[in-house]
């Protein structure tokens, strides 16, 4: 079966900071400082999405959306060419477009746009709602 799988993934630029495990012993607050303990948080900062497909031959370009999360009408005019093209280009018209419930994925017209464009995709009823995210592309993302 060729299923290309996909997958996005919302980077905080700031990094990750866990103020339970992140730690720095010092005598005080400025030597603290002094060896980068005292951290400072945007409260909106900035994110950037990142969206990857994989399959048994390979994974296609990485999409970058630098301004973050996507809508239904971001992702079908950035994303989805890109999966729809490699994977006409891998597998010819006989693949499967996979995919998890995320509300841009599950949208009517990006439903729709599938139906009309995919050979085949696993539309938002074979993908329960709160289910596991048991894709491949899962194991690609180091955090």
């Amino acid at each position: 079966m060729k299923i290309l799988f996909s997958d996005e993934k919302l980077f905080d630029i700031d990094g990750v900071h866990n103020v339970q495990n992140d730690r720095i012993w010092a005598p005080n607050r400025v030597k603290a400082n002094q060896k980068g303990g005292i951290m400072g948080k945007e409260k909106f900062s900035q994110k950037v999405m990142i969206w990857l497909g994989a399959c048994s031959k390979g994974i296609t370009p990485l999409v970058i959306c630098e301004d973050g999360t996507l809508d239904h009408a971001r992702y079908m005019e950035e994303v989805v060419p890109v999966a729809l093209e490699y994977g006409n280009q891998i597998f010819g018209n006989d693949w499967i477009f996979q995919q998890d419930g995320a509300m841009p994925h599950v949208h009517h017209l990006t439903q729709e746009w599938y139906r009309n464009n995919f050979p085949a995709f696993l539309n938002k009823d074979c993908w329960p709602a709160n289910s596991l995210d048991l894709k491949p592309t899962r194991l690609l993302h180091l955090e």
